[in-house]
């Protein structure tokens, strides 16, 4: 878990989990995943309203990419390259 405070900070989170992330060119895409990533990111933000009392929000979002979700026969990919998607 990283507390990022900047959207740089969280950039350069976004950065380092996409330097060990699997890739591979398919028949369909020059840089299709291999492995699947999941990023999460949940917002807290404390507000005191005109009365004095703090409100609390949260919110979370994912984001998902699944390895190999391309049709096997459009992709072209074969050998090893094929079994990373299954």
């Amino acid at each position: 878990h990283f507390v990022v405070k900047s959207v740089d900070d969280f950039m350069s989170i976004l950065k380092q989990g996409q330097k060990i992330r699997k890739v591979g060119a398919t028949g369909m895409n020059a840089g299709s995943s291999r492995s699947h990533s999941i990023f999460t990111v949940r917002v807290e933000s404390c507000e005191t309203t005109p009365d004095g009392k703090k409100m609390f929000k949260v919110g979370k979002l994912n984001m998902v990419d699944l390895a190999g979700s391309e049709r096997q026969k459009k992709t072209g990919a074969t050998g090893e390259r094929l079994v990373e998607g299954n």
